[in-house]
């Protein structure tokens, strides 16, 4: 059984590459960063600890928050199912397959047999849009070659996969059981609560407080990798080119508050966009330091990606306040 009428282009992103597919079968069409944008999708972490090769750096919500805040604010209903039982958890998605309904699944991308990159990472998503006896047909990342298809068996491995950022067989659906919230409205909410969260952290790692943690932080990268010609370089191909969009999904956010504009009349909302346009670079550069150190063994480039992260954190925290400031439109 394999569903007519799909994208399966792909997107930029996994999770909002997911969203895409299974909002244009609802009968929503928007562009990837106004999915990810109003999903309240731009974040930070700065994630080391004693269990892990290399510290972390990432710049968007939990996997599915962005599924979650996105059907949230549209006011799309949203259906969520989990399991432990591998039986379970394939009937729950091939009976939304036969009966016309494509199929989001959190996954960890190690086992899908079309990824060239073999690193566990249980925060990927795909679409499922069809199956027969030995495959299933899903849609992932343009980079990863938008229409794709695995074995069956190694599709359930991906999903029954545990540990970080894995869930237990997860898949959902969406669809519009009421009207949808109007567009600006959703948009003046979602900014509004995404700034908040981000100038708010509960802990020093997140948000513009994150980043100014990894501010000083870096500067002991190279004593802290056992090998920083791999880990470095590493780094920054996570922050560029996977499946962040460019510049740690700041990019994204960046075309987000661009389109917004259009949308939208608000102080706050132009003095963020226009604050994003040059925030964009700024993270590219540090990507590009932090290979360089790794590539020459030099301490320099990461005292200088130190200094730009340093304006990071000031620069961030001026863009989400701004648009904290953003209105409700008042009827």
């Amino acid at each position: 059984m394999i569903l007519d009428g799909i994208k399966t282009t792909g997107g930029e992103h996994c999770e909002t590459s997911t969203l895409d597919v299974l909002l244009r079968h609802a009968g929503f069409e928007l562009s990837e960063p106004m999915l990810f944008g109003l999903g309240e999708g731009l974040g930070f972490i700065y994630w080391d600890g004693k269990n892990l090769p290399f510290p972390f750096l990432g710049g968007r919500a939990k996997p599915v928050e962005i599924t979650r805040k996105l059907t949230d604010r549209l006011g799309l209903a949203l259906q969520v199912k989990e399991t432990s039982s591998m039986r379970t958890a394939w009937r729950n998605v091939a009976e939304q397959i036969d009966g016309g309904v494509p199929v989001g699944l959190q996954l960890d991308s190690y086992h899908l047999e079309y990824f060239t990159s073999k690193v566990h990472f249980g925060g990927h998503f795909v679409a499922l849009y069809g199956y027969d006896d030995e495959r299933a047909f899903v849609v992932d990342t343009a980079q990863q070659g938008g229409s794709v298809s695995t074995s069956l068996e190694s599709l359930e491995r991906a999903r029954a996969e545990k540990g970080p950022m894995t869930a237990k067989n997860r898949s959902f659906t969406i669809a519009a059981d009421a009207p949808v919230r109007p567009l600006p409205d959703a948009i003046r909410a979602a900014v509004r609560a995404n700034a908040a969260e981000f100038l708010n952290p509960p802990i020093a790692n997140l948000g513009y407080r994150g980043i100014g943690k990894a501010a000083v932080q870096v500067r002991k990268w190279l004593d802290r990798s056992d090998d920083p010609a791999r880990d470095l370089p590493q780094a920054a191909i996570l922050m560029e080119r996977a499946g962040t969009g460019g510049a740690l999904f700041r990019r994204i956010y960046r075309d987000f508050l661009e389109e917004c504009t259009t949308l939208v009349d608000d102080a706050g909302l132009l003095s963020a966009y226009e604050k994003y346009r040059e925030i964009v670079p700024l993270w590219t550069e540090v990507a590009r330091l932090f290979a360089q150190a790794g590539e020459t063994g030099d301490v320099r480039p990461l005292n200088d990606a130190s200094a730009v992260l340093s304006e990071l954190a000031q620069r961030e925290q001026e863009a989400m306040t701004a648009l904290a400031t953003v209105q409700f439109e008042r009827s």
